[in-house]
């Protein structure tokens, strides 16, 4: 099937003397995760990382993606044509310099416009420029072969209400609206569906596991527009928008608004989001270059939020351990249990809890050799079975009204090899330095990155991901801008403030035996003294068997049962009498 789509594209670029064709993971907002419609490069290829570019040539057929997906990858591209390129460094479109090697000069390249950003249209061009390519982005290469494309999602809109949320719409547009005047900006175009949804205070459901909807918003310093399917707001949120200012424009009307506006307003786009389409409607005059303004604001994350974060946590601890009870009764019982299954009854317990609203990404649970796929999804059918012995990864996550919960413990079904062992404390170390970090302000996440590395690193060992990224508040579970990295992308350089919610999560992974990774969220908070340090939201137990206390320091010692002692204190008045009983054995009290 996957050859045969092949086929009908490079039947397509013969038609329009295409000689390649690039199909990126992106929606028209940049999104890391996208509508049905737009998840072209999957449906071209295969794979269905969040993560990786397809490219398609006359003779060859390509998907490059980082290290988080090489054994999916290899595993999805199997049957078919495509080839797997592993990228060297995480997010580098190394697929240039592929095309460089193996295409003529002057050859044309085709991409659809609507996925591509401002920024990196001038990054194409500079790049390609040197082998005289000409590069097309007036069409979309997949729309006549596409026969079953999904739609436009039509689900309804909500209110988050501000007792969650912590600031008012109207607050959040008039910051937004003073920092403007400050760039001298007429209008803001906002284009990142999470940053559309958080300052207007609104969830929706057209992007799975991420509480948002199919919109743009055109801030302006006297009113503001929201291009969206009216079907899908409710009578009172139209009217509570009017009340802010906020008109409703068709969602296809942006492009009518961005080109009727006045020759002499400025309009601040973030060239990372706006798409080269949009852009190219308004002129050099027009455009100021900048950042989305909502975006850095919902990522200091306000007194309301934390404390909600500090809240839902305990009952997202209490769901999963009773998931892990569930697991170890069924495998004492001798029934069958597959890794599909440990997936459906951790949404089950965490739809018990209080202001659930879904999983905040698809549950990754890997047994043993499984676990080294960093992102191993189960499949419905054919998952694998689970046996009372060896490793198993469990990252998993919820949506709440009152928080966004993004969690990885490692346990053991048996006894572990002494290599297990040494794996497990040395990224536990790697966790616990970085918990403890103290560090001035401006200090930026590839700063920090190291200390989660440098135990795994003194024994030879490593893991080819980012340590830790943003995390919204009843939002996308990856938020820009901030995290803990090893490159130097924005998630790497971005200066570390309070209030940033990240998550912490070293690993070590060894292939066809087993995965590794602990994770906790953590937020950033301001000390007396002035510096920074993170303060643990996440509460629940580490997996005892798998520490090697001989590895540990006195002070990491002391760490873990502060955090244990912390995790049974807001996780106990939740449980059961049994459960308690539980819990403080596996706290260690």
């Amino acid at each position: 099937m996957i050859d045969a789509r092949i086929s009908q594209l490079r039947q397509w670029m013969k038609e329009h003397s295409i000689d390649a064709v690039i199909i990126p993971s992106q929606d028209p907002h940049q999104s890391e995760y996208v509508p049905d419609r737009y998840k072209g490069r999957e449906w071209i290829s295969a794979f269905t990382g969040s993560a990786g570019t397809a490219m398609v040539t006359l003779d060859h057929a390509g998907v490059w993606t980082d290290a988080r997906y090489f054994l999916q990858a290899e595993e999805e591209l199997a049957s078919s044509e495509f080839v797997l390129h592993k990228l060297q460094v995480q997010n580098m479109p190394e697929y240039i310099t592929w095309m460089h090697k193996h295409l003529p000069e002057g050859a044309t390249i085709a991409m659809d416009g609507n996925v591509l950003s401002h920024k990196q249209h001038g990054f194409y061009l500079k790049h390609f420029a040197k082998s005289k390519f000409e590069f097309r982005y007036d069409m979309d290469p997949l729309a006549e072969i596409w026969p079953d494309r999904k739609g436009w999602p039509g689900d309804a809109v909500y209110t988050h209400d501000v007792a969650f949320a912590g600031k008012s719409r109207a607050d959040k547009l008039s910051e937004i609206q003073d920092a403007m005047r400050e760039q001298k900006a007429s209008w803001h175009l906002v284009t990142p569906l999470d940053a559309v949804a958080w300052t207007l205070n609104l969830r929706g459901s057209d992007v799975k596991c991420n509480p948002v909807f199919m919109a743009y918003l055109l801030i302006g310093l006297e009113k503001s527009f929201l291009f969206v399917d009216e079907s899908k707001l409710p009578a009172e949120i139209k009217t509570a928008l009017a009340q802010d200012r906020v008109e409703i424009r068709p969602y296809d009307d942006i492009e009518r608004a961005l080109g009727a506006l006045d020759a002499t307003d400025t309009v601040l786009i973030d060239p990372q989001y706006v798409c080269i389409k949009h852009s190219n409607l308004l002129s050099k005059e027009q455009l100021l270059i900048g950042k989305t303004i909502p975006m850095w604001n919902k990522a200091i994350k306000n007194d309301t939020e934390i404390q909600h974060f500090r809240d839902v946590m305990p009952k997202d601890g209490v769901a999963i351990f009773r998931t892990m009870r569930w697991l170890h009764a069924s495998l004492a019982a001798g029934e069958e249990v597959r890794e599909h299954d440990v997936s459906l009854k951790l949404a089950e317990n965490r739809a018990a809890m209080g202001n659930y609203v879904g999983e905040s990404f698809d549950a990754i649970v890997g047994y043993k050799g499984n676990g080294a796929i960093i992102h191993h999804k189960p499949p419905t059918e054919g998952s694998a079975q689970i046996k009372p012995e060896g490793m198993l990864l469990i990252d998993s996550g919820g949506q709440y009204l009152d928080g966004t919960t993004d969690i990885t413990r490692t346990f053991h079904l048996s006894e572990p090899s002494a290599e297990e062992k040494k794996a497990y404390t040395l990224v536990l170390k790697g966790h616990i330095a970085l918990a403890k970090a103290k560090f001035p302000k401006g200090t930026r996440g590839i700063q920090l990155d190291t200390l989660a590395r440098m135990h795994l690193w003194s024994a030879g060992l490593n893991y080819l991901h980012g340590t830790g990224h943003g995390v919204g508040f009843f939002m996308n579970v990856h938020e820009a801008p901030q995290g803990f990295a090893n490159s130097l992308g924005e998630r790497g350089t971005t200066v570390m403030q309070p209030g940033m919610v990240s998550s912490n999560e070293p690993g070590y992974y060894k292939d066809g035996a087993f995965g590794i990774r602990i994770e906790n969220l953590v937020v950033c908070n301001e000390d007396a003294d002035g510096f920074l340090s993170f303060e643990d939201l996440t509460v629940y137990p580490m997996e005892a068997k798998l520490i090697d206390e001989s590895l540990l320091e006195s002070a990491e010692i002391a760490w873990l049962k502060d955090y244990h002692e912390t995790v049974y204190a807001k996780m106990s008045p939740l449980c059961t009498a049994e459960e308690k009983e539980e819990l403080k054995v596996a706290c260690g009290l």
